[in-house]
């Protein structure tokens, strides 16, 4: 169902999978599509994979669309019309939540974020400047900024689960961090210094208070699977701590792994593990 809000007198669409009339206090899904993308082109990238989720009823589906085919997210070289036109992406996120708290009998205490690319970037601002709107966070193909290209990156700890994943033959956000390729740069109207997928896993984790060491262990293979990449999984956990879990793809591309195949372009896409149960299994959607 499409439906839209009004957000500082500028009008923001949406597509909702689940039926308003479903069972009371279910999970909201939010899903971020990458630079552009919207959220219909983001729904059929991904296979249509989170929407299973909500044929069986346990959550209520959204994939909101960005201004002009991208997210104000918080890194500080970003120009792009949405920061160039300083789009209020918080707002807009805050208000299809008020909105499906009350028309989908959503609990408003289960609200997670999942974005890829500028989607995951959008996500972790969110996480960092609104953190209160979110019960857990996942970042697909997407690193921290370093702290200096942060512009939220002095807001105060506020732990929650968070799950990444990331390919480490990602063409566009590298695995390794550093400045992206200029083509890249040039392209995508970007710029800055990332962190590595590991040393945003394990700020995560430290975000979190988790002081151990991560576990790790790779995955066995999907029947079916073309064998050209692997996924290796590493859980940071504590007692009493929000847990962090890292999925590396170790081959893939700036894909999300499922059912959903990405282009070449982009390089490989995993099928040994499903992103949709990934993230469904993390939260504890289907409970």
């Amino acid at each position: 169902m499409r439906d839209s809000v009004t957000v500082g007198g500028r009008r923001r669409t949406y597509t909702v999978v689940g039926p308003a009339d479903g069972k009371p206090s279910r999970d909201l899904i939010l899903i971020f599509h990458g630079s552009r993308q919207n959220g219909a082109k983001h729904r059929t990238f991904t296979g249509r994979a989170f929407d299973a989720l909500a044929d069986n009823g346990a959550a209520v589906i959204v994939y909101l669309d960005g201004h002009k085919g991208n997210w104000n997210d918080a890194r500080r070289e970003s120009s792009f019309p949405a920061r160039k036109e300083n789009i209020d992406d918080i707002g807009f996120t805050r208000a299809v939540i008020e909105k499906l708290t009350g028309s989908h009998r959503i609990d408003p205490g289960r609200v997670f974020a999942v974005g890829y690319s500028n989607g995951g970037q959008m996500v972790l601002r969110l996480a960092h400047e609104v953190p209160e709107l979110l019960a857990g966070a996942a970042v697909l193909a997407a690193t921290m900024p370093a702290p200096e290209d942060f512009l939220v990156a002095d807001a105060p700890p506020a732990p929650m689960p968070v799950l990444l994943v990331h390919g480490t033959k990602d063409p566009i956000v590298g695995y390794a961090g550093g400045r992206m390729s200029w083509w890249v740069r040039t392209l995508f109207k970007v710029g800055g210094r990332n962190l590595s997928m590991p040393q945003t896993a394990a700020y995560f984790a430290a975000r979190n208070g988790i002081t151990g060491e991560p576990v790790s262990r790779t995955l066995p293979k999907r029947a079916g699977s073309a064998g050209r990449t692997s996924v290796e999984r590493t859980d940071y956990r504590q007692q009493g701590r929000p847990p962090v879990t890292l999925y590396t793809v170790h081959g893939g591309g700036h894909t999300i792994p499922g059912p959903g195949k990405a282009p070449a372009v982009l390089g490989r896409t995993n099928q040994d593990v499903n992103t949709a149960e990934l993230v469904d299994e993390f939260f504890g959607v289907s409970r």
